[in-house]
């Protein structure tokens, strides 16, 4: 539990920072037998900047939880 709380705040800081993230994927456009005719799509996700926040709130709860169960 207190990894997950660690790693929760870590990406709450990084979702603060930053409001989006993109990455490319292939996709095939034409498969006719042989002939087989791909390319590439450029995706974005995007998220509000209160999530990083909230994300980064949750973690700080995580850690307090797992503290207090010692």
């Amino acid at each position: 539990m207190k990894i997950f709380g660690i790693v929760l705040i870590v990406a709450g800081m990084l979702m603060l920072f930053s409001n989006s993230f993109s990455f490319t994927t292939k996709e095939k456009v034409i498969d006719a037998g042989p002939i087989q005719v791909s390319a590439d799509k450029k995706r974005e996700v995007n998220w509000p900047t209160y999530t990083g926040g909230i994300v980064l709130a949750a973690g700080v709860i995580m850690l307090v939880v797992a503290q207090k169960k010692k």
